[in-house]
């Protein structure tokens, strides 16, 4: 019996090599694990950021086209309307041989109408419709001929031909100054036209993006499918922004349930808008062959460490028992080697100083997250998450404090005149100036684009108004990198006196810096205590 104990135990025994390869495989396992979840979420947040630019720098390439696309109508039918201003002179024939003419020579038009004052069809290109000598009958011509002035219609459906049509119209005036009917241009919606020439071989397709048009009430004015042209989608997340008047990118779920990337930007020369939109499943695809390619490279290496690690095991295993107890305890606590320590195995002390190099380089890296997911990388001020977190625990110990926002005046035009360099120069250059002018145990933040936080603590509204305004009076004065003076303005509001909770504060000083833009800019205003009856 006792012979019989003593086998069932010597079976469950690991060998020194298997354990030991065991758990290098899992210290390596465990770490590229780590790091591959930390690159997922990092890169996936980087491809959602990077096609919703794209997407909004395609938006507003459209946009910009679509808009001058517009404008030469416009100039088109102001021109052809300065031709029909002496139509009288002219015979029916010579009237449409011009309308002919100027429908062939721009293509901008599907049909192109001379309606006189009284609402009787002069001419119309091409004859074919045959329109001629009726009056108008719909309520978009008859709001054309009655507003006098430019006008371009929302869609609808012709009472004549029964098409989807928009129609862009200009007021004929005589040489006196009377008022002489309009000259219309329609665009047939589901036909070939203008929009069709243009938009219609875009190569967003090839990115797995698309786009489409839409008017100012929501309905689709082009799509790729062009049974859709026509649709009310006004109840899309995207295009209800558009309706509003805003520009923008944003993840959203579309009418058809579907989570997309989308950016849209609304055509300056009416109420218009372009939307491009991408299906989320082009970043999932895209992170799929990233971290395909990750492990592909990965693999080999960890593969030949393997080997590595059995073939010494095999030759030298006391040495390693030592090294693995502090392998097993790397994930649970914190290991440290010593420079100093020595093994009499040369091949355990090159294992020694490899595991040492890769626990400081692991810690290396997990200090670096942990500074980059705290910190804006482009001023080194702390960043939001750090701000909200700072904010909501000076308020569980109440502590009072003072909140400045801050947002640098005409940062567009610096951009736009300076460029994206020069704008990231004036960032860091203002982010120097609040370090500067605060005191160790206050808070400086980047919100976001050219927004700033400064929590000051213990300070009441008089004295963050001082500090706000050494802030801005330094911005004003010192030399900057544009070589242009640069100007700010701040709101202020108080923890507890404005509000007692974070988003309020942020709210409150938030307006009072709006107020402060209101005013002229360059200026701080303190935010007003609400009446507490």
């Amino acid at each position: 019996m006792p012979v019989l104990r003593k086998k069932a135990n010597h079976s469950k025994k690991i060998s020194l090599v298997t354990l030991l390869t065991g758990l290098v495989s899992l210290s390596v396992v465990l770490t590229v694990t780590i790091l591959l979840i930390s690159f997922y979420q990092s890169k996936k947040q980087a491809l959602i950021h990077t096609t919703l630019t794209l997407n909004h720098t395609s938006a507003t390439k459209m946009s910009h086209t679509l808009d001058a696309l517009i404008k030469s109508m416009r100039s088109s039918l102001q021109y052809s309307a300065s031709i029909f201003s002496n139509r009288n002179e002219m015979n029916a024939d010579e009237v449409y041989s011009k309308l002919e003419l100027i429908r062939r020579t721009n293509n901008y038009f599907n049909s192109v109408t001379v309606v006189d004052e009284t609402g009787l069809v002069r001419s119309v290109s091409p004859g074919s419709i045959g329109t001629v000598g009726s009056y108008v009958k719909s309520k978009t011509g008859k709001t054309a001929l009655a507003i006098k002035t430019p006008y371009i219609s929302k869609p609808y459906v012709t009472t004549s031909t029964k098409r989807l049509i928009v129609l862009m119209s200009e007021p004929i005036f005589d040489k006196d100054g009377i008022y002489r009917g309009v000259i219309g241009g329609t665009i047939y919606l589901h036909e070939d036209n203008i929009l069709n020439t243009i938009f219609g071989s875009n190569p967003t397709d090839e990115l797995g993006s698309s786009f489409y048009i839409v008017g100012s009430d929501g309905h689709l004015l082009f799509h790729r499918d062009t049974n859709r042209i026509g649709e009310d989608i006004s109840a899309n997340p995207a295009v209800r922004k558009l309706i509003q008047g805003k520009s923008g990118y944003e993840q959203i779920v579309n009418l058809r349930g579907e989570t997309v990337l989308a950016a849209y930007v609304k055509v300056p020369a009416n109420d218009w808008g372009v939307v491009v939109v991408s299906p989320i499943s082009v970043v999932q695809e895209q992170l799929n062959r990233d971290i395909q390619s990750v492990l592909l490279y990965t693999l080999p290496p960890f593969l030949l460490l393997m080997l590595v690690v059995i073939g010494l095991a095999r030759k030298v295993a006391k040495p390693f028992v030592s090294l693995a107890d502090l392998v097993s305890k790397a994930g649970r606590e914190e290991v440290e080697l010593s420079e100093g320590s020595q093994h009499w195995n040369r091949e355990a002390e090159l294992l020694s100083r490899a595991i040492r190099f890769a626990l400081t380089d692991i810690k290396k890296q997990t200090e670096q997250l942990a500074h980059d997911a705290r910190t804006d990388p482009l001023t080194g001020l702390t960043n939001r998450r750090t701000l909200e977190e700072t904010m909501q625990k000076w308020m569980a110990e109440q502590i009072p404090f003072s909140l400045i926002m801050m947002d640098l005046d005409r940062f567009k035009a610096i951009n736009d005149t300076f460029g994206h360099q020069a704008g990231d120069e004036v960032l860091r250059h203002f982010a120097k100036i609040i370090s500067s002018s605060l005191r160790p145990e206050d808070v400086s933040s980047r919100f976001g684009g050219e927004e700033f936080v400064v929590l000051v603590s213990h300070a009441g509204l008089e004295e963050a108004y001082q500090v706000a305004e050494r802030i801005r009076l330094a911005l004003e004065t010192s030399s900057n990198p544009i070589g242009q003076p640069l100007t700010v303005s701040q709101g202020i509001a108080h923890y507890p006196s404005h509000a007692v909770s974070a988003e309020e504060l942020m709210n409150v000083a938030d307006e009072a810096m709006y107020k402060a833009k209101r005013s002229g800019r360059n200026q701080t205003v303190i935010a007003e205590v609400s009446d507490p009856c």
